[in-house]
Order: structure tokens, then C-alpha cells, then sequence
């Protein structure tokens, strides 16, 4: 990790900009299986992106070295009347998602170029964008075993567990 420096944005305006770095890592890893995405994908991520840079508690943490963009992770507050939890296969307690705009953190991107892997950038990205926000629970979807068995494993270490399995679309793999 020598070399990588880290930088946490929490203004929507500057999260826009910052965003807009990470096309080309974007890219890069999401062309990797088991995700295959190409040119469109990339496009659709970022109106996404900007889209949810407007959420409340917005936080993006860029990884670079130099002025390479070589990890990126973001996430925002579920909201009170949020729909997050409606893609769960299996339905949980009512008390359980329930939302309040500060009580859940969702992790919603969090990616490394190849050559950055297994070097705790991840970790530290993962670090700088839950710390200090103060929320009750941080949530993250990750794709299912053994694709993603690496991810999993790093989710696992850093505390969290498996509540569920979603289905963020009709076209799209089940989560969990």
C-alpha cells in the first residue's frame, strides 16, 4: 500500500467531481468476471452514482497513487421510507428494517484494481468511509458464493454477516 493515499469526500458537489475519477477503475474491475460489464455499464454507474452522491450522508473515499484512481468506495443513509430492504428473498422482522434516515449506513460500492488487491487499501477505503458517522448498523450486498469468496471473506473479517438474500432487479443475480 505504499504509495496510496486516501481521501474521504462528503460534500454532494465535490463527491459529483470525485466521481467522475472513478470511471476508468470502475471500468476495469466491473469488465473482470463475474460482473463482464462493458462501455454501457459504465455509463449507468455513473447517473447512478450522481444520483446517490444527492442522498443524505453521502461519503465517497477515493484510492490513488499518484493521480491514479486505483480503489473507490461510497455510501449514504438508508432513509426513512427507504425500499432497500423490499428486495430480500426472505422477509425479515418488520423491527429489523426499520428505518429512520441514521440508523443504517449502506455500503454501496467498494472496489480495488487488480494491482492494488490484497494490500489493505480495501480496508482502509472501508475504514475512512464507515468511521465517525455514527450509525447503528453499516449494510452491504456482495454477489453469492464462490464468485465472490474473496470479498466475502474480507466482509467476514471486518464484521459482518449474512441477514439475507436480495434481488436488486429481474435481470440482475441474487445478493446477499
Amino acid at each position: 500500500m505504499a504509495g496510496v493515499t486516501f481521501e474521504r469526500i462528503e460534500r454532494s458537489d465535490e463527491a459529483v467531481v470525485g466521481l467522475q475519477a472513478v470511471v476508468s477503475a470502475y471500468q476495469e474491475v466491473y469488465a473482470e468476471p463475474p460482473y463482464c460489464e462493458g462501455p454501457r455499464d459504465a455509463a449507468d454507474f455513473l447517473v447512478r452514482a450522481r444520483r446517490q452522491a444527492t442522498r443524505d450522508g453521502f461519503r465517497l473515499v477515493l484510492a490513488r497513487e499518484g493521480d491514479e484512481v486505483v480503489g473507490f468506495s461510497f455510501g449514504y443513509w438508508l432513509p426513512a421510507d427507504t425500499t432497500w430492504w423490499n428486495a430480500l428473498l426472505e422477509p425479515l422482522e418488520a423491527r429489523f428494517v426499520e428505518e429512520d434516515g441514521r440508523r443504517t449506513f449502506n455500503v454501496a460500492e467498494l472496489a480495488v484494481r487488480r494491482g492494488w488487491r490484497r494490500q489493505g487499501v480495501a480496508a482502509e477505503m472501508h475504514r475512512l468511509l464507515i468511521s465517525g458517522q455514527g450509525a447503528e448498523r453499516t449494510t452491504l450486498t456482495t454477489r453469492p458464493e464462490p464468485e465472490a469468496a474473496p470479498a466475502r471473506t474480507a466482509y467476514a473479517a471486518w464484521g459482518y454477516r449474512k441477514v439475507g438474500r436480495a434481488r436488486y432487479g429481474d435481470d440482475s443475480p441474487p445478493t446477499t
